[in-house]
């Protein structure tokens, strides 16, 4: 599923409006993902899985800042990803459906944050990226 120009452009247009909240997003993001899919806390043993941990914060930052990334090379998201998705793939064995399980969860933290913002094309812009993100993600799994 390749993007397309006009989503390239509802996402760099909304991008600096979540890139802004990097800590905040990625935290709720993460926290909602532990809270309904339980079985993803496997690969965190030593995290404070409350809301607004410092080790949430902090690797939420890291998740979104890895997006913002991919937003400034949405033309070639697979050089931004290749060292994550080798990393996730190889060394951490992450099991690849918990990049889909984040994504939705990342789609829902922005809905809450930018309904303003999320008209429908942009909506389905967001979740087409997060999609070929989780795609290139699990791609070294095949």
């Amino acid at each position: 599923m390749a993007l397309n120009t006009d989503d390239k452009a509802n996402i760099r247009g909304i991008w600096p409006c979540i890139a802004s909240h990097a800590e905040q997003y990625g935290a709720e993001a993460l926290h909602r993902m532990f809270l309904c899919h339980p079985q993803t806390k496997t690969y965190f043993p030593t995290f404070d899985f409350h809301a607004n941990s410092a080790q949430l914060k902090g690797h939420g930052k890291k998740v979104m800042n890895a997006l913002t990334e991919v937003v400034k090379h949405l033309d070639h998201p697979e050089a931004s990803l290749s060292h994550l998705s080798d990393l996730h793939a190889f060394t951490l064995r992450v099991d690849p459906g918990n990049f889909a399980l984040l994504s939705k969860n990342i789609l829902v933290v922005v809905a809450v944050h930018h309904s303003d913002k999320l008209d429908c094309d942009t909506h389905e812009a967001l979740d087409k990226f997060l999609n070929v993100v989780s795609g290139v993600l699990t791609s070294k799994y095949r």
